[in-house]
């Protein structure tokens, strides 16, 4: 759950209404059996109506001081600037509450039974500031968690929509100009492959470039992009380059990063099969097991220098993406060996789109 935002709908804040209701609803049931257990074990007895209702109201007085709570940490969280005055907001809210609980000890007590004999409203006073001054600066805290949650969750949204932004904008230049010289040396001898050239070059910018996508898309979204993608790089490299496709139906809707697998293609296509004269292989597989979507690009081509392998920033942002989104729900594996290829290995929650 988060923290409703200092600009949150009226709705936003309708639904910690009902959260807090039901939480000091369970409250005061519980405080009203364990007070009626206390009772029969010391040998007392009340009516259990008088029980309930005593409780069920302290527990329900509660209700709007957590909102209260929620809204002050909200609206005013502690910071380094202009703490002192936020602290001053704190202590009036919390002489508020206490007032307003006295106050109310006074109207209901007569329904309540709180006090057999009300004492003056002094007493209740004080009392009252012994009793609620604690909770509600506790309440005060569990605000300022759900604060902080919230705005440590959209910085990690903003990097990750900053690192998908500049993953957008990574189609590498040269392969741009590769694939415009393969146009032009097709125009005239092969109309038709420069036109499904063209055609898959316009869908993988447009996908490349667009912006309000999301994080996540289908599966089946990403691997358009990659076909698309290794159609005009099988143009490119004509035989040299085959393509080998492994992809459970089941997985087609799963959710994924947006353009994770063209990286891991591209990756595959530049380090593996261009740099060696022999035609080369590269496998796309997808499945689920247990709850997780496992993908894979593997390639057989030059391999990786000394079986150790080296990161570049392809594959470090697609990591530092991946760790965003997913946390430890998530792996990133990279294998190789010299002139036997490079398999790279993701494995995700397997999530579907709710209809």
């Amino acid at each position: 759950m988060s923290a409703a935002p200092r600009d949150a709908p009226p709705r936003r804040w309708w639904r910690w209404w009902l959260i807090a209701t039901a939480w000091w609803t369970l409250e005061g049931l519980t405080d009203a059996m364990s007070y009626d257990r206390m009772l029969r074990a010391a040998g007392e007895s009340m009516p259990w109506e008088l029980v309930l209702r005593g409780n069920m109201g302290s527990a329900w007085l509660w209700i709007p001081p957590t909102i209260l709570a929620l809204w002050v940490a909200d609206r005013w969280p502690l910071e380094r600037d202009g703490w002192p005055r936020r602290l001053g907001v704190y202590a009036a809210a919390s002489v508020a509450v206490c007032v307003f609980r006295a106050v109310a000890v006074v109207l209901f007590n007569r329904w309540m039974a709180w006090y057999a004999e009300l004492p003056g409203f002094g007493e209740i006073l004080v009392t009252s500031f012994i009793n609620n001054l604690l909770l509600f600066w506790m309440l005060l805290g569990v605000g300022h968690a759900l604060v902080y949650a919230r705005r440590y969750r959209e910085r990690d949204e903003q990097l990750a929509r900053a690192e998908l932004n500049a993953l957008r904008m990574q189609l590498h230049p040269h392969f741009l100009f590769n694939a415009l010289n393969t146009v032009n040396a097709y125009v005239r001898t092969d109309p038709d492959t420069a036109e499904r050239m063209i055609a898959r070059l316009g869908q993988l910018l447009r996908h490349a470039l667009a912006g309000g996508g999301g994080h996540e898309v289908p599966l089946e979204e990403e691997l358009q992009v990659a076909r698309a993608y290794l159609e005009i790089e099988q143009a490119r490299f004509e035989d040299r380059l085959s393509v080998r496709w492994d992809v459970d139906p089941s997985t087609h809707a799963a959710r994924v990063p947006s353009l994770i697998l063209q990286p891991l293609v591209e990756n595959a296509v530049r380090h593996g099969i261009a740099p060696r004269a022999a035609p080369g292989t590269i496998e796309i597989r997808a499945e689920r097991r247990n709850g997780t979507l496992h993908l894979s690009v593997r390639d057989d081509g030059v391999g990786i220098a000394g079986g150790a392998p080296r990161e570049g920033v392809g594959l470090g942002n697609t990591r530092a993406r991946l760790r965003q989104l997913y946390g430890a729900r998530q792996s990133l594996e990279l294998a190789g060996e010299p002139g036997a290829g490079v398999c790279v290995r993701v494995t995700l929650p397997f999530r579907v789109e709710p209809t």
